[in-house]
């Protein structure tokens, strides 16, 4: 892409002039937004206005590549729905349109009423804050709550069991001692013309579409670049993907049963000596213990359990025993089953036995990025009474917290308090970019009623949401990604956030997060501006520090940290400096010590979910479909961009996948609208119906609402309508606290009343004048 634009056009300067034009090279994460991090040029005119987005071909990271949700970045900033000034609301009013606007002091000023008023009610843990899912708008709110509030209670939106990222991030740190990522050259900035790099022979992409899913700092184009170069690909998902249509081997698998899958494959590899005998013997501590594990786990077993044929499986093996050097690029899929510990634990052990840990192509530690913990656990070193009593914590809701494991309070006991008052109420909630009920949380109605019980509820947000409408009481408007200044790890390089314009009182969260701290707790929250306090970030990282200031970041736009190979053989992945992984044992642990001692399985392991054909049958006679939420799309992330009309023209309802023999037997076809219906819930959408879905599962897409319906109780823009979250559940985590049966439901699908669509459409055109 680099070798094919005009660099008279497209500069490397961080910002220049063309024509009457000023162009930035910047990074845009959030928002509108996504997991990413992508280099953009944000074109801007003479006042200031924001006129045009493109990628940026001088960038490294992205090879001037965008989709859609930077694409329609102008129509979003200027949205005539956006929020752009402060509102407060009374109580009494909630569910109801009449805010009132105010000043930005006056905002600041209400909240900090609201804080005190409930910590001297009932003690400032009876905050909780909460966040949305991976994007710049995440940690600080949480810094916010530690540092100026007094709360350790901080959540991602209620989502059931921290199910998204947390169990493999918290299985990666017992098994390998350290975060580990698939390697495409992304490390360096020269790619793949660095000397130390080699391409993976075989990508292993297992409950992940990166393609559409491009999450947790990794883009999927990057696959498609190695494939260029000779990559292939093993392919484990229940739906037919573009990659597995491009696989040399792809096992279509039931929902939920991943593990099984990995057990088998383990046990071939074993019995067929088919692992790198010298790194498990060197490296690897338990292989005996893990021998004896997958010793009956036979791809016969398997096979049935998954509902693939044995024979992939064996095959399946031996391709990964031998195609050379190997790498995971894993999912959520892992994360949304109760059992998602030992899920994760049975794709590491598979990578391990490969050898290919932290080589070149293979899965590599990454020990610098995360920007935003960083912060957030420097604060808590500062206050180190503040984490006491943090709900989660008292051994009730999972293991790993209990013993201090934990990087949140536990969503089940958030919502538990604030339903029963013990150990103590949740009165208060200071939201940012998070709409639980309408996208994160499980049992969406349940949320919803304990939610509008609460004292006091700020919600931070670019547009007006279900959630703000139904529950908030002071809206403060957010900065768009152009609109503020920030730094982006999470994982590398370090790339600038720079401000370009400013629109209506929408700010940063960064920004936000300073003025209200210094009103609260001057001496903690003492940087004089945004750029001194990102200084601090990057300068005080938990292992690898960037010592750059603002000014020379933006200048540089991005900054590699130097990256090296095969750390485990000279001391740079452990504390103590010693050869070997940062595990009890030193080695990867395929018999996991910090389990074993905590009380849990130390071994990889399979179980049904909680609900399943194998372990629920009468309930299966009644729901004879397996359901697998967060189906992903192109135009949007989570519950975001529902507004935009360039996006809803491509993507007008929410859709679930069907197989056409489940679809025949429901009495439904192609764009029908279809009720999903299980024992907790239901939610009608359209269906899609595609040879390319496993028999017997559903996919459905999650987080719709819609902003053309009437935004007040009882519709708040029709977010009881398509809400799969209706049918999802709270409080089944696996042993440690982790994990939750989003993608392993039950359910049945029948037609939606007849005429069922029809005024929708209406609203939708009228609503965008069409």
């Amino acid at each position: 892409m680099r070798e094919c634009f005009d660099p008279q056009i497209y500069k490397k300067d961080w910002q220049y002039q063309e024509g009457d034009l000023t162009v930035t090279r910047t990074c845009q994460w959030s928002a509108p937004g996504c997991h990413q991090g992508c280099s953009i040029l944000f074109y801007t005119d003479k006042e200031g206005k924001l006129v045009k987005v493109e990628g940026d071909p001088n960038s490294p990271v992205t090879d001037g590549r965008l989709c859609m949700r930077c694409l329609v970045m102008v129509e979003a900033v200027y949205h005539p729905d956006r929020i752009i000034h402060p509102l407060k609301r009374a109580r009494e009013d909630r569910g109801k349109d009449k805010w009132e606007r105010i000043t930005m002091d006056e905002a600041y000023e209400l909240c900090v009423e609201m804080v005190k008023d409930t910590t001297e009610k009932y003690g400032a843990k009876s905050i909780c804050t909460g966040a949305g899912t991976g994007r710049n708008a995440t940690w600080q709110s949480n810094v916010l709550g530690q540092g100026a509030f007094g709360t350790p209670n901080d959540n991602c939106g209620l989502l059931a069991g921290n199910c998204c990222y947390t169990p493999r991030m918290q299985g990666m740190n017992a098994v390998l001692g350290d975060t580990f990522i698939a390697d495409c050259g992304q490390l360096n900035e020269a790619r793949f013309d660095h000397p130390d790099y080699r391409r993976p022979d075989l990508f292993i992409i297992w409950g992940n579409n990166p393609l559409r899913a491009n999450a947790d700092g990794f883009y999927g184009h990057w696959i498609i670049d190695c494939m260029r170069r000779g990559s292939e690909l093993f392919v484990v998902d229940p739906q037919v993907t573009w990659l597995s249509a491009h696989a040399k081997l792809y096992v279509q698998v039931r929902p939920g049963t991943d593990a099984a899958l990995a057990l088998a494959i383990g046990h071939v590899m074993v019995e067929e000596e088919l692992y790198d005998k010298e790194f498990v013997e060197c490296w690897c501590y338990g292989f005996d213990e893990y021998k004896e594990r997958v010793s009956d786990w036979t791809p016969e077993r398997a096979a049935e359990i998954c509902w693939c044929e044995s024979e992939k499986i064996y095959e399946a093996a031996r391709l990964i025993g031998t195609a050379g050097v190997t790498t995971l690029q894993w999912g959520v899929a892992f994360d949304q089953t109760k059992w998602a510990n030992g899920t994760a634990h049975a794709a590491v052990a598979v990578q391990a036995l490969t050898g290919n840990i932290d080589n070149p192509g293979g899965f590599v530690g990454i020990n610098f990025g995360y920007v935003q913990s960083d912060i957030r656990e420097n604060i808590a070193k500062s206050l180190p009474n503040v984490r006491e009593g943090r709900l989660g914590d008292d051994g009730n809701w999972g293991l790993m917290n209990a013993v201090g494991k934990g990087g949140h309070a536990i969503p089940e006991a958030i919502l538990d308090a604030a339903e029963t008052g013990v150990p103590y109420p949740v009165k208060m909630l200071f939201m940012c970019s998070t709409t639980a009920f309408t996208n994160m949380a499980g049992q969406a109605r349940r949320v919803y009623d304990v939610y509008k019980d609460m004292d006091h509820v700020v919600v931070c947000d670019l547009f007006m949401t279900p959630t703000a409408m139904a529950i908030g009481d002071l809206f403060i408007p957010m900065a768009m990604g152009c609109e503020r200044n920030g730094v982006r790890g999470w994982y590398t390089p370090l790339r600038s956030i720079v401000k370009v314009t400013q629109t209506g009182d929408a700010v940063g969260d960064e920004q936000m997060m300073l003025e209200l701290g210094k009103k609260m707790n001057p001496d903690l929250f003492y940087w004089d501006d945004v750029p001194e306090m990102l200084e601090f970030c990057t300068n005080n990282m938990a292992t690898v520090p960037i010592h750059i200031t603002f000014s020379e970041l933006r200048e540089k736009v991005i900054v590699y940290p130097e990256f090296e190979y095969y750390k485990y053989k000279t001391g740079k992945l452990r504390f103590d400096g010693n050869p070997g992984f940062n595990t009890l044992s030193g080695r990867v642990e395929l018999f996991c010590n910090m389990y074993n001692n905590v009380g849990m399985d130390p071994l990889p392991y399979f179980k049904e979910p909680p609900e399943s054909p194998e372990s629920t049958p009468e309930l299966f006679a009644e729901y004879p479909l397996v359901l697998t939420t967060g189906r992903r799309c192109w135009e949007y992330f989570h519950s975001e961009h529902r507004q935009l009309r360039s996006m809803r023209e491509f993507h007008k309802w929410p859709m679930f996948a069907i197989n056409p023999a489940d679809a025949e037997a429901a009495g439904i076809k192609e764009g029908d609208w279809a009720v999903i219906e299980n024992a907790h819930g239901k939610a009608i959408e359209v269906a899609h119906v595609t040879d390319t879905i496993m028999k017997g599962v559903v996919s459905a897409e999650h987080g719709w609402w819609f902003p053309e319906r009437d935004k007040e109780e009882p519709s708040l823009y029709g977010v009881w309508e398509s809400n799969i979250n209706c049918l999802t559940v709270q409080g089944d985590f696996g042993p440690s606290g982790y994990g939750s049966s989003y993608k392993t439901q039950l359910c049945r699908v029948y037609p939606a009343p007849e005429g069922y669509g029809a005024e929708f459409e209406r609203m939708y055109a009228e609503h965008h004048n069409l």
